[in-house]
């Protein structure tokens, strides 16, 4: 049975946060929850002078929601460090990508790209002397879109 014929865990992703202007991703954290893939088109409807007994429905504005990472771990603060950058500059984006891995936590079955994201929640959890890693309670990201990235095929990369 072929990676794509099987079902799909939820529970082997990663999530790469990539600021404008640099190249690599921001930091090598792990959360144990990720929310917020979502979207949501508003339609409009449209009635024709005259046609009393239809009306056209037609796609309008596309919401999105924020994506909300939970209970996380990290090595280092660049996570804190960016939320503060943004606050000094409220232009600052980030692209972030949301990646489903296989049960081998290697392949890929799907990427999301979320475009032009800002950090809106950041919340430490309770202090504990017993934990010596540094931790995130919540991180919630906002985002103006995000799409399935398709994969390239060997002639396109080519």
């Amino acid at each position: 049975m072929a990676i794509e014929d099987r079902p799909w865990n939820t529970f082997n992703f990663v999530v790469e946060i990539v600021p404008q202007g640099d190249s690599k991703p921001l930091c090598d954290a792990a959360f144990s929850e990720c929310d917020g893939l979502e979207m949501t088109m508003d339609v409009q409807t449209i009635r024709s002078g005259g046609a009393n007994d239809r009306a056209w429905r037609v796609p309008a504005v596309i919401n999105y929601t924020n994506l909300t990472l939970k209970r996380g771990m990290t090595a280092n603060l660049d996570l804190w460090k960016w939320f503060r950058r943004s606050i000094e500059n409220p232009f600052l984006r980030a692209d972030a990508d949301v990646v489903i891995l296989a049960d081998d936590g290697k392949a890929e079955l799907a990427r999301f790209r979320l475009s032009r994201c800002i950090p809106i929640k950041l919340k430490a959890p309770a202090l504990n002397a017993k934990e010596g890693a540094i931790a995130i309670e919540e991180f919630q990201l906002s985002y103006d879109k995000f799409e399935l990235v398709e994969e390239q095929t060997q002639e396109s990369a080519a």
